[in-house]
C-alpha cells in the first residue's frame, strides 16, 4: 500500500468517526468504543511506519530545517498526519466525555468538536471557554 492510499483511507475513516462523535457525543458506545478503536488503529499504523521508516530517514527534531527534511519523506509525513488524526480524535473524545459529565448541552459542544477536528488546539481552547462558562 502506498502512503497516498493509506492517507486517503485514514482521512475517510477519521471523517466518519468525527461525524459519529459529533452526532453521538453522549453515547458511551461512541466515546468508549468507536473513538478509542479508531484512534488505536491510527496509532498502530503510525507505530508501524515509525518503526520501519524513521531510523533510516534524514532529518530530525533539532531544528525546523531538520523537521522539514524529515517530513520530505512521504512515509514520515504520513506518520505525522496519522499522529494528528489520532490525537485530535482523543482530544475530541475527552471534550465529549467531559461535557457529558458536566451536563453541558451537545449543541454547545458540537462547534468545539468540529473546530477540534479541523484545527485541534483551537477547538480545545473553544471547549475550555464553553466549559468555563457552563460552570
Amino acid at each position: 500500500m502506498t502512503p497516498a492510499t493509506i492517507f486517503s483511507v485514514a482521512n475517510t475513516a477519521a471523517l466518519l468517526v468525527w461525524i459519529v462523535l459529533v452526532l453521538g457525543q453522549r453515547r458511551t458506545w461512541v466515546t468508549q468504543g468507536v473513538v478509542p478503536a479508531a484512534a488505536a488503529l491510527l496509532s498502530a499504523t503510525y507505530v508501524v511506519i515509525i518503526a520501519t521508516r524513521f531510523w533510516s530517514a534524514p532529518g530530525g527534531f533539532s531544528s525546523l530545517a531538520a523537521v522539514s527534511m524529515l517530513f520530505s519523506n512521504n512515509w514520515l509525513l504520513l506518520a505525522g498526519w496519522l499522529h494528528y488524526l489520532a490525537f485530535d480524535l482523543l482530544l475530541g473524545r475527552w471534550e465529549a466525555v467531559d461535557a457529558r459529565e458536566r451536563g453541558i448541552t451537545p449543541w454547545l459542544v458540537a462547534p468545539c468538536l468540529l473546530l477540534t477536528f479541523m484545527f485541534g488546539p483551537a477547538g480545545w481552547l473553544l471547549y475550555c471557554g464553553v466549559r468555563r462558562a457552563a460552570v
